[in-house]
């Protein structure tokens, strides 16, 4: 089911399948990648309850070992609509006996997106119905055309962050796990120079403990471009595929597994826990650029 939301000269669909935003334009303009499987078939999915990788794809909970794909499957999963204006809709993810094979508890996953002036925002409640203790992770992972013109090129475009940053990216091994105690210099005086060839090498780029809590994907010429806020979260990470028009700017609250890691999922960085009864909401939002 696609919901269609606008507001003053922005219009924007939602789809039930992931609970997705998954098309944001104004005067023409179409900022959200389209998603093609000859580079990546994904637009906008929602991460939980892991970002990233397992360790040999499992986790220990409760004291049992339990398997879940890459970033989780909410992005796989129908949600509910629940609520709907002429600008936002909220929509709803529970457990079923398809999750629970994979992460042995009840939820509520609650997802709002809403436009803005000059973007949207969304916000993740998660919700503990159980009696127990419940550990979780949650991350966007929005895909950005870039270029947005005809005729621009993917390397006339930068990362900019809001403080002047002088960061290390995390390193991945080729089975998407993070890499203990190792980084790369990448991000210097708060800008990142985009070129396919640090993607093809690296894969991903993953900051942790910045400063900064927005990055603006623009045009260094114009200025023209997308800013977002990511504030609310401890990890940010860009990704694309070489060749392909788009890059993903992903706000998370978790991370790939460590190769040294224990395994039980608690131990995992940045995971929360929730109390029995306990609620807990993160957003992120994207603003357009004019340059």
């Amino acid at each position: 089911m696609r919901i269609s939301l606008s507001k003053g000269s922005l219009c924007a669909a939602v789809q039930t399948g992931g609970g997705e935003l998954v098309s944001l334009q104004r005067e023409g303009t179409e900022y959200i990648w389209s998603g093609d499987p000859a580079f990546w078939s994904g637009q906008n999915p929602i991460l939980f309850p892991i970002v990233g990788s397992l360790k040999e794809g499992k986790t220990t909970l409760s004291g049992k070992v339990f398997e879940m794909a890459r970033h989780g499957f909410a992005r796989r999963m129908e949600f509910q609509l629940t609520e709907q204006g002429e600008d936002w809709a909220v929509l709803t993810l529970r457990e079923s006996p398809e999750t629970l094979a994979q992460f042995p508890y009840a939820f509520s996953l609650q997802v709002r997106h809403q436009l803005g002036e000059d973007g949207f925002s969304t916000s993740f409640t998660v919700k503990n119905p159980n009696e127990t203790p419940m550990p979780f992770c949650i991350g966007a992972h929005t895909a950005i055309r870039c270029p947005l013109e005809a005729g621009e090129r993917f390397e006339d475009y930068e990362l900019a962050f809001s403080q002047p940053e002088n960061a290390d990216t995390l390193l991945l091994t080729p089975a998407g796990l993070l890499r203990p105690g190792a980084a790369e210099p990448m991000l210097r005086n708060g800008t990142v120079p985009l070129d396919y060839e640090t993607f093809r090498r690296l894969d991903t780029l993953i900051f942790q403990g910045l400063q900064s809590g927005q990055a603006a994907l623009r045009h260094k010429e114009t200025g023209r471009g997308v800013s977002l806020d990511f504030q609310a979260f401890p990890v940010v990470a860009f990704w694309t595929k070489p060749g392909a028009p788009f890059l993903c700017m992903e706000p998370w609250q978790g991370c790939a597994a460590y190769e040294n890691e224990s395994g039980l999922f608690q131990d995992k960085p940045h995971v929360l826990t929730l109390a029995p009864g306990e609620a807990k909401t993160l957003a992120y939002r994207f603003r357009l650029l004019n340059g």
